[in-house]
């Protein structure tokens, strides 16, 4: 299967780095050469990464807890919100809103409110307010719906986040950080390593690359859904997740 991964990963790009330029010298131990001015990334350090990523939510979801898929940038964005879908879980495609991990209550009281307009614009009571309160209405129903309704089911703080490249989704790992929660990323040459506990080293830019990355992890997530039915079946303790001790305040 690993030759089959190694074979996929590279018709993927997954290897193709930043300009040398623009390198974060903390990802030297994850690249392998430099070609034509760009780093070549070390494959099997993709494998490595993907694989103990794979094994860590598998573990997660069979533990009856949930990781949150995090993905902003137009490459990723319609990706996350498919592949987090189909394995449902919850996820952020569309604008990081700040204090989402360490404000989740206000966050969650927001859901209502996305809830109250769903439930106003889809029945008759939207035709009683006047033409400019109906667009009002509808524009507040829009913005919040792309922010909020990816998180619509997350009652709780996830055991997880994964985020396609941790420079442009710095919001979402310095929250993690925060409350303590392990953080899982694909990120590519020009990123720093160390605030991620589970770095897969890769292209994050490519649209094939981010597509077989995030997908394999969603894949993990489902086998981890089936192993925690088939262990509640058999009555077997599910395998307990690994966690992060919280940052201190800075």
């Amino acid at each position: 299967m690993e030759n089959t991964l190694v074979q996929s990963l590279i018709e993927s790009g997954v290897h193709f780095g930043h300009r040398a330029s623009r390198w974060n010298p903390k990802m030297a131990p994850y690249i392998y050469a430099r070609r034509n001015l760009i780093h070549i990334i070390d494959v099997r350090e993709t494998v490595r990464g993907l694989l103990r990523a794979r094994k860590f939510l598998r573990d997660v979801v069979s533990n009856g807890s949930f990781a949150l898929f995090v993905g902003t940038k137009r490459q990723a964005a319609e990706t996350v919100d498919r592949e987090a879908t189909r394995c449902a879980m919850p996820f952020v495609s569309d604008r990081w809103l700040g204090g989402t991990l360490t404000n989740f209550r206000t966050i969650r009281s927001r859901l209502g409110r996305l809830e109250e307009l769903e439930h106003v614009i889809k029945s008759d009571e939207l035709s009683t307010y006047s033409k400019k309160m109906q667009s009002a209405l509808q524009r507040e129903y829009r913005r919040m719906f792309r922010n909020l309704n990816g998180i619509r089911t997350m009652n709780r703080l996830p055991a997880c986040v994964v985020v396609v490249d941790p420079r442009k989704e710095k919001n979402a790992i310095n929250e993690s950080r925060k409350m303590g929660i392990p953080t899982i990323a694909l990120l590519d040459t020009d990123c720093d390593p160390d605030p991620v506990d589970l770095p897969i080293p890769g292209n994050d830019d490519g649209l094939r690359s981010i597509e077989l990355v995030v997908r394999l992890l969603a894949d993990a997530c489902l086998e981890g859904a089936t192993s925690s039915g088939a262990q509640a079946k058999a009555g077997v303790a599910p395998v307990a997740g690994v966690t992060r001790e919280p940052a201190e305040a800075s």
